[in-house]
């Protein structure tokens, strides 16, 4: 079978790049689409925004590649379409809680169609076709409430409530949708799938509780739900509870908790660091006592001391200075507004939700920036009296290197769309 790749040109704010060289669950988003596609697919054709989708035989798979989707509901699209046996195109109805909440709001992508909206995935049994029927997959959401938000903190309810799905799919519009993908739809259903295995599949609970035993662990401590890469470097005095899954080459120093974590390549984590539902980048370096609580770290990124990043996305080969804070609450019950697609303000449709850095930044220490706020690639800020706390959207034209006479030496390594020209490469 074809897949065929509609190619999505418009930049991700604030990293200045398309959604698919994005990483998601520590992978680039096109290789995340490739490799749940491939038990399906064996030839692929990518096609511009501007060219028209080339006429092939037989079946194929066609969808934009801002799209996030895993194997489940790929499994269970593909065999109700397979059994229809006509053209179908991804919808979704606000029925399903999960769409609702979490893939919709900030989204641009979905076409609305009565009750429906369509997604850019469609299934062709014989060749492309003028029409497809709307085809809903139930995400299977599951209502889960990880801890109590004051209801003098929050805008309209008492508690943060997350609708997980045990199937995931969603459009990549805005950095808060790395957020979604990565932790709600990603580490979040890593977790529900898990717990419903246990359920259903009484030698799976056997199994994890005889490898416990086996290790003298807890059961959240075997090797059954931390998996871990080639020479590694553990001390005894972490704590490491699963689903985590950590790669090679990784050092973890003594006193470092972590919890239903990605742990990528070439991590380095010190002393009495705290990890709880969070992705980390290959080579990302977090010193001691940095915490990350429902955060992406991109690769080659730091992190250092005492800083706090709560619900926070950063991107690749960028520097936190030390003790800074990323806040999550608005201390006035209003609610939290973020970027869409369209680089508008709009409601997040989240009581709680931190920041987001691009790519190649330097933050100085001591900072404090105010949740949803974004600062753009490329951007330097330098701990001053007269900033230190981040109230708005910081752009490059606002970056503090441009004050320096060694403004130079921080090359700018991801322009904006409209500011790419042929010599810029």
């Amino acid at each position: 079978m074809y897949k065929i790749i509609l190619k999505q040109p418009k930049f991700l704010h604030p990293f200045n790049e398309p959604a698919r060289d994005l990483r998601v669950l520590n992978k680039p988003l096109w290789l995340n689409q490739r490799d749940v596609l491939a038990p399906y697919t064996h030839r692929e054709i990518e096609v511009d925004n501007d060219e028209p989708i080339p006429a092939i035989e037989g079946s194929c798979i066609v969808y934009r590649d801002n799209l996030y989707f895993d194997s489940a509901y790929v499994e269970a699209f593909l065999t109700e379409a397979q059994k229809r046996d006509v053209p179908s195109r991804a919808a979704f109805t606000l029925r399903d809680s999960a769409f609702r909440e979490h893939a919709l709001p900030l989204a641009t992508s979905y076409t609305k169609d009565g009750d429906y909206y369509l997604a850019d995935f469609w299934y062709y049994p014989n060749g492309i076709a003028d029409y497809a029927e709307p085809l809903v997959i139930d995400l299977q959401a599951r209502e889960l409430g990880y801890y109590h938000v004051p209801v003098y903190m929050a805008h309209e309810q008492g508690d943060l409530v997350f609708q997980v799905p045990l199937r995931s799919f969603l459009a990549i519009d805005s950095w808060v949708h790395i957020f979604i993908a990565d932790v709600v739809f990603g580490l979040f259903s890593r977790g529900a799938r898990f717990e419903d295995q246990l359920k259903k599949d009484p030698f799976t609970k056997l199994r994890v509780l005889t490898k416990a035993l086996y290790e003298g662990k807890q059961v959240l401590e075997c090797s059954e739900v931390v998996k871990i890469g080639r020479n590694c470097v553990i001390d005894p005095r972490a704590v490491i509870h699963g689903p985590t899954t950590i790669g090679d080459n990784v050092t973890i120093n003594a006193g470092a908790v972590i919890e239903n974590c990605i742990i990528g390549d070439n991590v380095n984590i010190s002393q009495d660091c705290q990890l709880m539902l969070s992705v980390v980048g290959d080579g990302a370096f977090l010193p001691f006592r940095a915490s990350l609580f429902m955060t992406t770290l991109m690769d080659n990124s730091m992190v250092a001391q005492n800083t706090c990043l709560q619900m926070c996305v950063i991107g690749r080969n960028t520097f936190l200075g030390a003790g800074s804070t990323f806040t999550d609450y608005n201390l006035l019950p209003t609610p939290i507004h973020a970027l869409d697609g369209n680089g508008k303000l709009q409601i997040a449709n989240r009581p709680v939700l931190g920041g987001c850095v691009g790519h190649n930044c330097r933050i100085g220490s001591g900072m404090i920036i105010f949740p949803a706020r974004t600062i753009e690639s490329d951007v330097v800020l330098f701990a001053s009296q007269e900033r230190r706390v981040i109230t708005h959207n910081i752009s490059y034209e606002q970056s503090d290197h441009h004050k320096v006479a060694a403004a130079h030496l921080h090359r700018r390594m991801y322009p904006r769309e409209e500011e790419i020209t042929e010599e810029t490469w």
